[in-house]
């Protein structure tokens, strides 16, 4: 009698963990490899650039006036012959700066009042959400060249004209655009509060607290990422308008926005002023925007 060997048990492979299936979704899509190329391109020029191109931002030079890109000046002059390169460069910081910031406080206040109404309901819930279609039903940009023209001076005057101007502009962006993640934050916890899991921590006595941070925000933190780098694009135009319109950065200040509101009167005889301003913002929320929608697709669980 002839034994036949007996099979092998199956071996299990381990599950790809969650990140790495994300990870592999996310190179696939071209166009959010192209926003993070162009995204890391702008940060590492507006960091890096000023350091190695020392041309000054406040020189002027009236017989330099309006000049078109040229080998001394590779992105032209302004109207007081300053350089377009250097101040692009340098105005770059603090619209991304700007934008960024602005995107932290937005996620703050969006995740903790979200993270109230879902956790604990009833009338938190209640009064949580009215306040949020309250927030909503405001028109943002009126009530911001409102809250800018009323407290910019009196803030300025405290903390300094730039300073002072960067936390009142970042706080009022980020104030009036927490909604849409304090509403993601709240659907995610209700949705999350009611899994075996959750009943079983809260079971073993783990106190509210521990709940929210240890256990049901990490598991919420698909939709706030997508969102967050969202905010970031919608931060930096809402303070490109604002310096465009006039109330933003002091004149000496060279944002992006402000650049372009210097260049209104020159679309006709020197149009590079307001060509490349106008092009870096385009390039960085549409950089974003790419982002953000490749982060979507990837974080999205049934794909």
């Amino acid at each position: 009698m002839v034994s036949t060997p007996s099979s092998a048990p199956p071996t299990s492979q381990a599950p790809t963990p969650l990140w790495q299936q994300s990870w592999k979704r996310f190179r696939r899509d071209r166009t959010a490899l192209f926003g993070v190329v162009v995204l890391a391109l702008i940060v590492v020029s507006v960091l890096l650039g000023p350091l190695i191109y020392t041309v000054p931002i406040d020189q002027i030079d009236f017989s330099q006036s309006g000049q078109p890109p040229s080998w001394s000046h590779p992105l032209g002059t302004n109207d007081l012959g300053q350089d377009q390169l250097a101040r692009l460069l340098s105005g770059g910081r603090i619209s991304l700066a700007v934008g960024f910031a602005a995107m932290l406080v937005a996620i703050a206040l969006g995740c903790t009042i979200g993270a109230i109404a879902g956790f604990y309901g009833g009338l938190f819930d209640l009064l949580l959400m009215r306040l949020t279609d309250l927030f909503l039903s405001l028109p943002q940009l009126p009530l911001l060249l409102l809250i800018l023209y009323l407290f910019r001076d009196p803030v300025g005057a405290i903390a300094g004209p730039e300073a002072g101007t960067f936390v009142l502009v970042v706080g009022v962006i980020g104030i009036l655009n927490w909604m849409s993640v304090a509403r993601l934050v709240r659907a995610s916890f209700l949705s999350l509060r009611e899994r075996t899991f959750i009943r079983a921590v809260r079971a073993l006595g783990a106190r509210p607290r521990r709940l929210i941070w240890s256990h049901l925000l990490p598991n919420a933190l698909d939709p706030v990422i997508v969102a967050a780098t969202l905010a970031v694009g919608t931060a930096i135009l809402t303070e490109s308008t604002l310096s465009f319109l006039g109330l933003g950065f002091p004149p000496d200040v060279p944002t992006w926005g402000r650049m372009l509101y210097d260049a209104q009167n020159y679309l006709e005889t020197s149009p590079h002023m307001a060509l490349f301003p106008g092009l870096a913002i385009f390039l960085t929320v549409l950089s974003i925007n790419f982002i953000g929608d490749g982060l979507r697709d990837a974080l999205d669980p049934h794909q």
